[in-house]
């Protein structure tokens, strides 16, 4: 009877101990963790419509990252190379998502236009929840569709919603304007959508 009393409490406290496990593990794959420790503290090269298999890559979902994979030395490594990607003098831009590198995980970086000093900005899991005003035609380009331009219509105000890097809690934001465009093109990344697929037309950017 004092075993049998005992092992519902024990087997309860193995089950939550291998829950909680699991719950910390990295979801970044063998090919993603190669991409990042390979281009660690550079700049990596982008996944562009040039190739045929990057354009079938570029269509994919991109997979939510959690806390685990927040706290990782993977994750510190690929923010840092993707922040040198984008910044790079000779193929700037103002934004970039993981995809673009060859990592299908919901991560973007995005310039804020809208905020003193213009710094680059790391979002975790961006979703937008809602669209506010008139769209309005811009011009865009896209480090994943070299040498093209193209115009299309944007929300010019948005609310995203997104991981907190510090402590993985959910934060939203109400952004206007370019900045807005800006999160837009890179969360339609994450979702496997192009700009050229919203575009009224493309031109070369020689042109």
């Amino acid at each position: 009877m004092i075993r049998r009393y005992f092992i519902f409490p024990i087997l309860s406290i193995i089950v939550f101990f291998i829950g909680a496990c699991k719950q910390k593990l990295i979801t970044f794959n063998d090919s993603e963790i190669d991409i990042i420790t390979t281009f660690r503290g550079s700049i990596m090269p982008l996944v562009t419509i040039n190739s045929e298999t990057d354009s079938l890559f570029l269509r994919k979902l991109s997979a939510p990252l959690n806390i685990a994979d927040v706290k990782s030395e993977y994750f510190i490594s690929l923010a840092n190379s993707m922040l040198l990607t984008v910044t790079n003098p000779e193929n700037e831009g103002v934004g970039i998502a993981a995809p673009q590198v060859g990592v299908s995980k919901q991560l973007i970086a995005v310039q804020r236009i809208d905020k003193e000093g213009e710094p680059f900005e790391f979002y975790v899991n961006p979703k937008i929840v809602s669209f506010s005003g008139d769209k309005k035609t811009g011009g865009e380009g896209c480090l994943s569709v070299p040498g093209m331009k193209g115009l299309v219509d944007r929300y010019q105000e948005i609310v995203i919603e997104y991981n907190d890097i510090e402590d993985f809690t959910i934060k939203s934001d109400t952004v206007e304007g370019f900045t807005a465009v800006i999160f837009q093109h890179e969360i339609d990344h994450l979702n496997g959508i192009l700009y050229i697929d919203k575009a009224n037309n493309l031109t070369d950017k020689t042109e």
